[in-house]
């Protein structure tokens, strides 16, 4: 259930577009840089009808024609007709010629081969004859080469990956894989209703305690030959993230972990004879994230003088300094806030430049330098902003910004970084054009709610109905998602014409994050550690109380919506929050963990087996005869990530206690749809809106 693929939410009854203006020229967008003084933004400039690629020079401050790529980087493959297809400076060439469909085509880094998958089977092609060898070639079904197991793909690799499971080495020496043996995880039946007779389309998906796949990792040469297996004992009941390369000396890294998942190992691969080699431990008392901790957390100084990391087992992700034995040399920043990501490590001058969430404000992320020891702390940001997007540039003198905050609308500018810091902003485009007037919408603030125990400053985005009455009380719509680590509000600028639409009808709209959401750090999310739903509906609670008492909002009309985590969360909030909860929008939602895959919930809670009690509280079956309100309910038929048995227990539930919902199925829905369906949902939820908070005939957008 990784965030960044979750469904939100969208209460739009109109459609809205802001055009980004400056004279002449829409707001551009950064591309990449193409040296130290130069960086290439895609912008409409002169007047221009449709945009295109520019270079702005920052010494001369003045845009030209972008440079072209080099030929070598103008090399891309893709699937045309099941069949793989090489495009090269505008020239495209069959490479593949078979009936069977080919996945996740990759070039090696030099540009001689392709790899990919076929029939769970991983296979190179060779660019100059078109020779095709078999990597692997296995007919038992259940066994996978290349290709990932379902909860590795949705859980620890990423759906961006299309299931993808193996990678060339820098040098285009080795192209290694993991093989995924998924004969014993249980089979999940999901029902496809088209056609006279229907099918089931089966997936290999582990649930709470059950087996997990085993996976080896092996590699071999591009030509094919003996495969050398990484040395694990794959029957282990474990874990591996995704592999990086050491640019150095083109060794493979592995991130290991037990089933428990709070003990973490890296080991460095030898690619002779796949013996490994303990580089990097870690143990927490909670849970560790595995899919976020070795691709973008491990940096390598050259020549193997040593490397960097990323830890949250201080309760904060701070970067460390290593040996390349795993020895600890130092650590490198040290602090309440959370480093968000590596922008450049300078060697010559010791120095790293970071982005970091909470210094200055929990709901926005900065820009930073420090050198390797720890000293001269910087921040290179500038301004009460958040820092949405920061690209620097080569040798770190300028740096691209795209910021702005609740009340500033997005802004790009290129800054200049110097000893004595930051200077001379220039300000490149704005996404609002000079007849701008923020008076003219509604207001929208960050504020920030006392938790029940006095502990925390929840945070909490608001937008308040237009021309408030200071005597009159209106309905609140809450929309969350409320997963581990996965906070919505950011001080950031959005003004979407569904915002100005429901301002005008009376809602207060509020976006609530709890303790747990990122904001307070790891020491915030371990709350949450065998106890999913109690800390975040006891925040949530607090906070629709304090709008009641403070912000005029009606106590008979407190909404909550959200989808898949959301989703429980809306789910539980007319179950376990009814108290304060009086209505609810739940989409394709988790209502009882044991429901959902083990490597996501196990993280959090453990086994049922050890965790009988924890299991039992955030099953929003548990709180049934607590339900009063009403709550709309909704799922795909074909959702593979969050199942619709979830729904299903929960109205039998409902049923049971003799409680009415109202319940919607999306026909061959997935998690999350599109088309004439998704406007349909939307106009759902609209309607819902009118009806029960507002208590008026529903408006259709026109």
């Amino acid at each position: 259930m990784k965030k960044s693929i979750v469904l939100f939410l969208s209460f739009c009854i109109t459609t809205f577009s802001v055009v980004a203006q400056m004279p002449g020229a829409s707001l551009p967008r950064f591309v990449r840089w193409v040296d130290n003084n130069q960086f290439v933004v895609n912008a409409k400039l002169n007047g221009e009808k449709t945009s295109k690629d520019y270079a702005y020079n920052v010494v001369t401050k003045q845009y030209t024609a972008a440079p072209a790529l080099a030929a070598s980087v103008d090399k891309t493959v893709t699937v045309k007709n099941a069949n793989i297809y090489l495009k090269e400076n505008s020239a495209e060439t069959q490479l593949t010629f078979d009936a069977a469909e080919e996945k996740n085509p990759t070039l090696s880094p030099d540009g001689k081969y392709v790899g990919y998958t076929k029939n769970n089977n991983l296979y190179t092609v060779s660019i100059a004859d078109k020779k095709e060898t078999a990597i692997t070639n296995e007919s038992t079904k259940g066994i996978l080469n290349g290709y990932a197991s379902w909860v590795y793909f949705e859980e620890i690799f990423g759906r961006p990956t299309q299931y993808r499971a193996f990678w060339w080495s820098p040098d285009s020496k080795f192209i290694s894989f993991m093989r995924f043996d998924e004969r014993n995880v249980p089979m999940f039946p999901i029902y496809n209703s088209e056609g006279k007779h229907g099918f089931v389309e089966e997936t290999r998906y582990p649930k709470v305690g059950d087996p997990n796949p085993t996976v080896k990792i092996g590699w071999t040469s591009p030509t094919g030959g003996n495969i050398t297996w990484a040395d694990f004992n794959d029957q282990d009941d474990q874990y591996f993230g995704w592999p990086i390369w050491n640019p150095n000396n083109n060794s493979m890294w592995l991130s290991w972990m037990d089933r428990g998942q709070n003990n973490l190992k890296i080991y460095e691969l030898d690619m002779a004879s796949g013996a490994k080699k303990e580089v990097y431990k870690e143990y927490q008392k909670t849970w560790i994230d595995l899919e976020d901790r070795v691709s973008g957390k491990i940096n390598f100084l050259p020549n193997n003088k040593g490397y960097i990391a990323q830890s949250d087992a201080s309760g904060w992700n701070q970067l460390y300094m290593y040996d390349m034995n795993g020895q600890l040399i130092n650590a490198i920043t040290n602090g309440k806030y959370t480093v968000t990501g590596i922008k450049l490590i300078d060697d010559k001058t010791k120095t790293i430049y970071f982005t970091a969430r909470g210094n200055e404000n929990s709901a926005r992320i900065d820009f930073y330098s420090i050198d390797f020891e720890g000293k001269n702390f910087k921040r290179l940001s500038t301004g009460d902003f958040n820092y949405s997007q920061i690209n620097l540039a080569p040798n770190a003198k300028h740096f691209v910004g795209v910021y702005s905050n609740v009340k500033t609308p997005t802004a790009i500018a290129v800054f200049r970084i110097t000893k004595k810091g930051t200077l001379n902003k220039l300000t490149l485009g704005s996404a609002v054009d000079s007849s701008f007037k923020a008076d003219a919408f509604a207001k929208t603030e960050l504020i920030r709610i006392k938790s029940a125990d006095g502990l925390y400053e929840l945070p909490a985005l608001v937008t308040w109905p237009k021309n408030r009455d200071p005597n009159k009380k209106y309905p609140l719509l809450v929309s969350i998602y409320g997963g581990p680590n996965a906070g919505t509000v950011m001080d950031t600028w959005s003004n979407p014409a569904s915002k100005e639409t429901w301002a005008k009808e009376g809602l207060i709209q509020v976006a609530f994050d709890h303790r747990a959401s990122g904001h307070f750090g790891k020491e915030g999310v371990n709350y949450m550690y065998r106890n999913l739903g109690y800390w975040e509906m006891q925040d949530y609670m607090t906070m629709a109380k304090w709008f009641i008492a403070n912000g005029k909002a009606d106590p008979k009309k407190i909404a909550m919506a959200g989808f898949s985590y959301g989703g429980y969360m809306s789910a539980y909030a007319l179950t376990y929050g009814a108290e304060v909860f009086t209505h609810a929008m739940a989409g394709g939602s988790v209502t009882a963990w044991e429901l959902y895959d083990s490597h996501y919930t196990e993280r959090f809670m453990d086994t049922q087996k050890e965790n009988p009690e924890g299991y039992q509280s955030s099953n929003v079956m548990t709180h049934v005869k607590n339900y009063k309100g009403v709550l709309q309910l909704v799922h795909g038929t074909m959702d593979d990530n969050v199942h619709m048995q979830n729904s299903i227990q929960l109205l039998s539930a409902l049923q049971e206690n003799g409680k009415d919902v109202e319940f919607m199925l999306y026909p061959g829905g997935r998690h999350g749809w599109g088309g004439a369906k998704g406007k349909h949902f939307n106009d759902l939820k609209s309607k819902f809106i009118f009806k029960y908070l507002l208590e008026k005939p529903y408006t259709a957008a026109k």
